[in-house]
């Protein structure tokens, strides 16, 4: 499948995209991608989240594919069963939180439990060794709960801003080669 075939639609996690991150980056570059606003970005309310990604694939034009980081992973997992039948063609879905691990945010507790359930269409999960809010063990565990292939993407951190991943060019390359795959 070709981009422009697509409606992909990025999920953010905790406290939003901002800019420079990659995925803002990808959201201004792709003709055909559209951030997922969220009504509140650093106190999210799950049943809130998930409805918001309902209604965005709702209404999206053309097939879709979700392109999630972090928190957005997770709210992802929990609105799938609720996703139109078909009409998710694939995810890719990058670093999704340990939020049963000790020290998790309260804000991220009411997200629990993350399901466990395979998701409905094929994902590719990308996990750091060094992400500070998930171990790639627990990244290659949620990947086979949710039937997802995996990748590890090495000594990545969180890939996000602050672990040096702006335009991150590997995960463009590894998200291209999945839309050929779809």
């Amino acid at each position: 499948m070709r981009i422009a075939e697509a409606d992909i639609l990025i999920l953010p996690g905790l406290g939003n995209s901002l800019p420079g991150h990659w995925q803002a980056r990808w959201a201004e570059k792709m003709r055909t991608a559209a951030m997922v606003e969220q009504a509140e970005w650093v106190e999210p309310d799950p049943d809130d989240w998930a409805d918001t990604i309902v209604a965005a694939v709702d209404l999206a034009t053309q097939p879709v594919v979700l392109v999630a980081h972090s928190l957005g992973c997770i709210a992802l997992a929990q609105a799938a069963p609720r996703l139109a039948d078909g009409k998710v063609r694939g995810a890719f879905l990058v670093v999704p939180p340990d939020l049963e691990r000790i020290g998790a945010p309260d804000a991220l507790l009411d997200f629990l439990p993350v399901p466990r359930d395979p998701l409905p269409f094929p994902s590719l999960l990308v996990a750091s060794a060094s992400d500070p809010h998930c171990s790639l063990e627990r990244g290659a565990d949620l990947a086979g709960a949710w039937g997802s292939d995996f990748h590890n993407a090495g000594d990545a951190g969180h890939i996000n801003i602050q672990s040096g991943h702006g335009p991150w060019p590997e995960g463009l390359l590894m998200f291209t080669r999945m839309m050929q795959r779809l």
